[in-house]
C-alpha cells in the first residue's frame, strides 16, 4: 500500500465529502467542485488503495465495507485536523492586534512607549495602522483605535484616554528675543488642520490675531513639530506630542498661556464587538500608561534667556 502521500490528500478530503453525503454532486457543492472532479478523485484513491470504496448504481453510491472503514478513519482524522486549524486561527485571533491611530501620535506618544507594552505582553502581535482617515471597526478593520475629538463616534464604545493642551513652541534660535505673547504674533506661524489653533490662542493670550502675516499649514502635526525644529516658524503644539522635542530641546515654549483643548483622546473600538484578550491588554496599558503621564508635572523648557 502506498505512503499517504499530499497528492492523495485531495482525494481522501473529496473522498471524505462523499461518503458523509453518500452523493457525489452534494460533495461537489461543498468542496467547489464539480460532480465529476469528485469521482476522479475517489477513482484516483480507490487505484492507489486497490479497492473499491463505493457501490455504484443509478440511483446513486453506497459505502462498501472496505469504503466504511476508510470514511470512519478519514472522518475522525479531518475532524482533528480541522479542530486544532481552529485553534490556531483561534489563538492568531486572540494574539493579534491591529490598532488605527493617527500618524502624529502614533510618532510622539506610542511608538516610544510600545516597547514596554511588548515586554508585558510578548505574545501579542501588533499591527499599527497610520491613517488620518475614520476607519469601519467591523469584521476585517482593526480591534481599536485611538481617535482625537469628543468621545462620540457612531457604532463605538469610546473609554477616555488623556486630555491635552495647546502651547506655542519654536527652535530655540527663532525664539531668541520672543519675550511677549505679542511678540509672538510677528513671528512666521506654522497651523495643522486641527479644530482649534492660533486664533483661540490669541485670544486667550489677549492679543489681536495677526492677519496677513505669515502663516504655513502643515496637514500632520508631527510635521508641523519637525517644520518648527528646522525653524521654519512657530508651532501652536499639542503637548501630548510635543514632549520629545521639548525635553531634547529641539523646541523651547514661547511666552504665553496653555490653552486646554476641548478635544481629548479616546480609545475606541466597536460597540458590537467585545474586545479581544489582547485588546484588553492593551487598553489596560494604554490607561496606565496615560495616568503616569498625567501624573508628572509637566517638564517644558521655555525660550531661552534674552
Amino acid at each position: 500500500m502506498p505512503s499517504m502521500r499530499s497528492a492523495l490528500l485531495p482525494a481522501l478530503a473529496a473522498f471524505a465529502s462523499a461518503a458523509r453525503h453518500q452523493n457525489f454532486a452534494h460533495a461537489a457543492e461543498e468542496l467547489h467542485l464539480t460532480a465529476s472532479a469528485v469521482s476522479h478523485h475517489v477513482r484516483k484513491l480507490e487505484t492507489a488503495l486497490g479497492v473499491s470504496l463505493f457501490q455504484r448504481h443509478a440511483r446513486g453510491v453506497a459505502l462498501t465495507p472496505e469504503g466504511r472503514l476508510l470514511a470512519d478513519a478519514a472522518g475522525s482524522a479531518l475532524a482533528e485536523v480541522e479542530a486544532v486549524l481552529d485553534s490556531l486561527r483561534q489563538h492568531r485571533r486572540d494574539n493579534g492586534l491591529r490598532i488605527s491611530i493617527l500618524p502624529s501620535l502614533a510618532a510622539n506618544w506610542l511608538t516610544p512607549r510600545l516597547r514596554r507594552f511588548i515586554d508585558a505582553h510578548p505574545a501579542v502581535r501588533l499591527s499599527i495602522d497610520t491613517d488620518r482617515a475614520l476607519v469601519r471597526f467591523d469584521e476585517g478593520g482593526p480591534d481599536l483605535g485611538i481617535r482625537y475629538g469628543l468621545g462620540q463616534w457612531p457604532g463605538l464604545t469610546a473609554r477616555f484616554l488623556m486630555d491635552d493642551s495647546l502651547q506655542p513652541l519654536a527652535s530655540p534660535e527663532l525664539a531668541a528675543g520672543i519675550a511677549t505673547p505679542g511678540d509672538v504674533a510677528a513671528l512666521p506661524l506654522l497651523t495643522d488642520i486641527a479644530p482649534e489653533g492660533w486664533r483661540e490662542w490669541f485670544r486667550t493670550a489677549g492679543v489681536r490675531y495677526p492677519r496677513g502675516g505669515t502663516m504655513h499649514t502643515i496637514s500632520d502635526s508631527a510635521d508641523s513639530l519637525n517644520a518648527a525644529a528646522s525653524g521654519l516658524g512657530a508651532v501652536l503644539a499639542r503637548t501630548r506630542l510635543a514632549s520629545a522635542h521639548l525635553a531634547d530641546g529641539r523646541l523651547v515654549r514661547l511666552p504665553g498661556p496653555e490653552l486646554p483643548t476641548r478635544y481629548a483622546y479616546y480609545l475606541v473600538h466597536s460597540a458590537h464587538r467585545p474586545p479581544s484578550k489582547a485588546a484588553l491588554a492593551f487598553i489596560g496599558w494604554a490607561e496606565r500608561e496615560a495616568q503616569e503621564a498625567r501624573a508628572q508635572p509637566h517638564s517644558t523648557p521655555t525660550k531661552p534667556p534674552v
